[in-house]
């Protein structure tokens, strides 16, 4: 098959979406099928080895770390897609990305576009712009683009639930994320810790991800504050940037957490990331914002157990004391489930790896018969 997979953000700036695109790609190309990357380009001109891209013109948005992407002024990528044929395409945001699959299919109305819901959209918007009415506007511009697909996907059953809050009617499948297995590297791990300069037995939080309110952020570093007082010993390290990086170490330093939590910017090197998982005892993700984030899962191959709020999407396959801790969405009781969490890490951390993490090749294998059950309903 020859399918495009059309996302909003491109490498080196790239979200969980983008991290599913890029591992949907990888796998299929692996599995004999070519697999293009179409998303807008972000900084102009970077190339990825080993990976077929399709990349159109994008604008920044300000205050934001994403790009807009602008397809329409881009003549060689409308010239490139209309030259390539096409069996299936698939649509991992609902915006620009949707309009160049549309495109692409009224030329040739035989290829199927399937869409995978990943993100809360109103909330976005909302954060965006401050505003009801335009935030349900682009909900109804989002149902419009899910409305005239061939087959809509979620990557759990909440996330389903919350695109059917939002007004979907039609049928939804389940397509989970994915993540691949690999050995932990403990030398590493244990190099890293001192390179970071945290003493042997210290307990170690740990939080992925972008640098933003959003992710409840604010409520990690007011927990950590609280078991500060309580006379807990660790270290909160925080990986990643985004928008609100220095209101929330503003933040820190006035809950007096600079010796305890450290924001340690973006993570490109993929060791180093998996080095930050393997050394700490506990995974805090307490937002009520993602769907089915794939850094619970990278955690979990790395025997890290995670700390997520009760009945929010990310914490969809999570056993309280088991192989996660739940919590309410307070400082006080993400406090609480730290203090759990600390104390059954070891054996939690174990299960999580037997449980939560499902290698992209399993996943891809199920994918691969939706899409050709899509081609062939469309082209009979």
């Amino acid at each position: 098959m020859i399918i495009g997979e059309l996302t909003e953000t491109f490498p080196p700036m790239q979200d969980g979406v983008g991290r599913v695109c890029w591992a949907y790609c990888q796998t299929l190309e692996k599995k004999g099928h070519c697999a293009y990357y179409i998303a807008p380009e972000d900084p102009p001109h970077t190339r990825i080895q080993g990976l077929r891209v399709l990349n159109y013109k994008g604008i920044q948005i300000p205050g934001q770390n994403y790009r807009l992407g602008v397809p329409d002024w881009s003549m060689d990528f409308r010239r490139q897609i209309h030259a390539i044929s096409f069996d299936i395409l698939h649509i991992h945001s609902p915006f620009l990305s949707a309009r160049v699959a549309r495109e692409i299919q009224r030329e040739n109305p035989k290829i199927p576009i399937v869409a995978t819901f990943h993100s809360k959209y109103y909330d976005d918007a909302f954060k965006i712009t401050h505003s009801k009415a335009i935030s349900s506007g682009i909900v109804h511009m989002v149902l419009n683009v899910y409305n005239k697909c061939d087959a809509v996907w979620a990557v759990n059953h909440e996330t389903a639930d919350v695109l059917r809050a939002y007004g979907y009617k039609g049928a939804i499948d389940i397509a989970p994320n994915g993540t691949d297995l690999h050995d932990i590297d403990r030398k590493r791990a244990a190099e890293k810790r001192q390179e970071l300069g945290i003493p042997e037995g210290k307990k170690v939080l740990l939080f992925v991800g972008q640098i933003s309110r959003k992710k409840n952020i604010h409520s990690i570093l007011r927990a950590a504050a609280l078991l500060k007082r309580e006379g807990a010993d660790f270290t909160l390290l925080l990986a990643g940037e985004g928008p609100d990086r220095s209101n929330l170490e503003r933040l820190a330093s006035e809950l007096e957490l600079q010796d305890r939590a450290h924001f340690l910017g973006f993570i490109r090197n993929g060791d180093e990331l998996r080095s930050l998982y393997a050394l700490s005892d506990l995974f805090v993700f307490p937002s009520i914002y993602d769907n089915a984030p794939m850094v619970v899962r990278e955690a979990a191959v790395n025997e890290t157990a995670s700390v997520l709020v009760r009945g929010s999407c990310s914490a969809e396959g999570i056993e309280d004391g088991i192989n996660g801790f739940l919590c309410e969405d307070s400082p006080e009781d993400i406090a609480r489930a730290i203090r759990e969490g600390l104390t059954h890490s070891v054996e939690a951390g174990l299960e999580a790896r037997r449980t939560i993490p499902k290698p992209w090749d399993e996943i891809m294998d199920d994918v691969i018969l939706k899409y050709e059950t899509l081609i062939e309903r469309r082209r009979g």
